[in-house]
């Protein structure tokens, strides 16, 4: 954390770019200005390792020598996204039911973002649950890395258990 706790300040903006193998990305502030470094390690203290493209984020932030960092991560919002495909696993589904579903403890098992696809163990349960990278994005995350703590809405799909919402645990638990 910086020593002056007098330069640092709330930003509400968005994720223009996250990559979790560089271990950094940047967010855009909705009053303009500078573009924010986010590194890895600030988004890990939220409680996951990545986010989406475009998901809405407010940051406490600290000017540098080197610019403008995010030093904690206060909320994030999923990106609005029209262009999203609708699995058909959801596509005859009430989205209240979704909703309501009740939140699950998990882990990932593996996670593949260049498959699209992984897979996930519920607490307490042996059978394992699939992730989508559809439902990551709608849910503003954008990779999975394996042993990371989840809650998840699963349904029982076309195809087994899968996940209809994922949430990093953290910010679950703050719902």
């Amino acid at each position: 954390m910086p020593e002056d706790l007098n330069s640092m300040y709330r930003v509400r903006g968005h994720v223009k770019w996250f990559d979790p193998a560089k271990g950094y990305g940047f967010v855009v502030s909705d009053d303009g200005g500078p573009d924010i470094l986010l590194h890895v390690n600030v988004l890990r203290n939220f409680g996951q390792s990545s986010v989406a493209d475009g998901a809405g984020i407010e940051i406490v932030t600290h000017r540098t020598d080197r610019g403008v960092q995010a030093v904690e991560v206060v909320s994030i919002d999923p990106p609005e996204r029209a262009d999203s495909v609708m699995l058909v696993d959801f596509a005859e589904m009430d989205p209240n039911e979704i909703a309501h579903a009740p939140l699950e403890a998990a882990r990932v098992k593996w996670f593949d973002k260049s498959k699209g696809f992984g897979f996930a163990n519920v607490f307490g349960r042996s059978e394992d649950v699939f992730l989508h990278i559809e439902v990551l994005r709608r849910s503003g995350l954008a990779d999975l890395q394996p042993g990371e703590a989840l809650a998840m809405r699963v349904i029982d799909g076309k195809r087994g258990r899968m996940a209809a919402q994922v949430l990093a645990w953290e910010s679950a638990l703050n719902d």
